[in-house]
């Protein structure tokens, strides 16, 4: 009995191994960025159906940063690093909405697919769209739900819009929401975020981690 139920548990690690590798490769390959849809993808490309299988978000982003690494290598470290180049730019443009950068360009899992999606904090919604027109940067309107902790979700105001050639992702929050991030889609813990001096930072680490490679 105890050794069926490890033979069980042993298969279960492998099917959520494979699922969690396949799903990581559709996301690089296929420019898919939600985690649930890449998971529902692999499992149907596989065949594999049951709940017990399917990995977790953090696991199918580990097996994405080690595709990148291992078959994307410098298209994939150029593509992030033109991004958070981008993304500083971003942050000292949008310095009187106290901006912070999240996602993939943060995390490190960025490619050539992902846009720059900054969060924006204003008492004022209206200020941000305001803001854009004033300097002729044309964007559309879009909303997002984020979940504030784990009782309360909401929906807030996004504007997307190109430059650079590269699409910007903009969140507008209230300015309360400083004090808290709001929980990743990830892992359900509070987002990474990083302000101009941080990236900045991250930055210089990076630089100096690419000279030694």
């Amino acid at each position: 009995m105890h050794r069926a139920r490890q033979h069980a548990e042993t298969r279960t690690r492998e099917r959520r191994h494979r699922l969690a590798h396949e799903a990581a490769r559709m996301m690089a390959e296929g420019g898919i960025r939600d985690f649930h849809q890449a998971k529902l993808k692999a499992a149907a490309r596989l065949g594999i159906h049951d709940d017990a299988s399917l990995p977790r978000n953090r696991e199918i982003e580990d097996a994405l940063r080690e595709y990148q690494r291992l078959f994307l290598g410098t298209s994939q470290a150029d593509a992030l690093r033109q991004r958070r180049e981008a993304a500083l730019r971003a942050l000292d443009f949008f310095a009187a909405f106290e901006p912070r950068l999240v996602g993939p360009v943060l995390d490190g899992t960025a490619d050539a697919h992902s846009p720059v999606a900054l969060h924006l904090y204003a008492e004022d919604v209206d200020a941000v769209p305001r803001f854009l027109d004033e300097h002729g940067i044309p964007a559309e309107a879009r909303g997002r739900r984020l979940r504030l902790d784990r009782a309360r979700s909401a929906d807030f105001p996004v504007w997307v819009f190109a430059a650079e050639d590269l699409a910007f992702d903009l969140t507008v929050l209230p300015l309360d929401a400083l004090r808290q991030a709001p929980l990743s889609g990830v892992d359900e813990r509070p987002m990474r975020r990083a302000s101009a001096a941080q990236l900045r930072q991250l930055l210089a680490e990076q630089e100096m981690e690419w000279d030694r490679e």
